[in-house]
């Protein structure tokens, strides 16, 4: 599997433009029929205002570190989103995003400090993920709310790895598919932000192999840097219960997410939540991290 940088870029501009129509970009109608799924070549290359052979060499990865006026230009024209024109600036190299590097391997070892959050937002199911989704450390909660992982020896614990080849999973989420497809377009996000980092790739190229879901969902390429949303459980300890989740970056780690779950407070949710604190109580033996 290969997502190096020049790649990368080349197959994110083939795919955002093929979503955007000439009506969209505000183009003239024409008459026939095209044979161009969305924009072609030359009229991205127009509406951004550069010649056509540069946004080529541009599609081919070829050339090499373009500006940041040209990437605008870019973004503006295939009306990229905000987490969109970040992964176009990083797979493109440039200056601004040269400084978000892929840096040395996070540890995996947390400080007490942050080991201590896990504690503080308890009654909500908390947990720390790293760049790739590997499951760093949780609460009690948060580790229940994800039943079978604690099964996995754990260097496999992986919440992208649950999603996909975890027999649980797909049963446990009620919006499976929703949560798929965010998961993919997190680690698309994760592979362009750290290109040759092994805990990516490695994860992708096995998901890729193993799953065929995960397979399709990449090749779509879609890029999202998850930071809240919500998620429909049906758990097999609480029933179901429809949770709201916020993720925090870690201060001074590369790439650690700190995740914690919530819902209104009196609700049917909410005690459902509260009940994981007393449902199979040694599944995790009242570990909050690994030992």
């Amino acid at each position: 599997m290969d997502i190096d940088k020049a790649s990368g870029l080349g197959e994110f501009l083939r795919t955002r433009r093929t979503r955007v129509t000439p009506e969209q970009a505000g183009l003239p109608a024409t008459t026939g029929r095209r044979r161009t799924t969305g924009l072609r070549r030359e009229e991205v290359a127009l509406l951004a205002g550069v010649s056509i052979e540069y946004y080529r060499r541009l599609e081919q990865g070829k050339q090499h570190r373009p500006g940041p006026a040209v990437l605008d230009a870019v973004a503006r024209v295939l009306r990229l989103d905000e987490d969109e024109r970040r992964h176009l600036f990083e797979l493109a190299a440039t200056p601004r995003a040269a400084a978000a590097g892929p840096g040395p391997a996070p540890a995996r070892a947390l400080r007490p400090d942050v080991l201590r959050m896990l504690d503080i937002v308890d009654p909500c199911p908390a947990y720390v993920l790293g760049r790739a989704n590997d499951l760093l450390a949780a609460n009690p909660r948060g580790l229940r709310l994800l039943p079978g992982i604690e099964e996995w020896p754990e260097p496999r614990r992986n919440t992208a790895r649950y999603t996909f080849l975890h027999p649980a999973a797909r049963g446990l989420y009620g919006n499976w598919e929703d949560v798929a497809a965010a998961t993919v377009a997190h680690l698309r996000a994760a592979a362009g932000r750290y290109p040759d980092a092994p805990d990516v790739t490695g994860v992708v190229g096995e998901l890729i192999v193993k799953s065929e879901e995960f397979a399709a969902l990449w090749q779509r390429y879609e890029v999202r840097h998850r930071t809240n949303g919500r998620k429909h459980f049906i758990h097999p300890a609480t029933g179901t219960m429809t949770l709201s989740y916020e993720a925090y970056e870690v201060a001074r780690t590369e790439g650690h997410r700190l995740i914690v779950y919530q819902a209104e407070p009196g609700s049917p949710d909410h005690d459902a939540m509260v009940l994981l604190g007393h449902a199979d109580a040694d599944l995790v033996g009242g570990s909050r991290h690994p030992e």
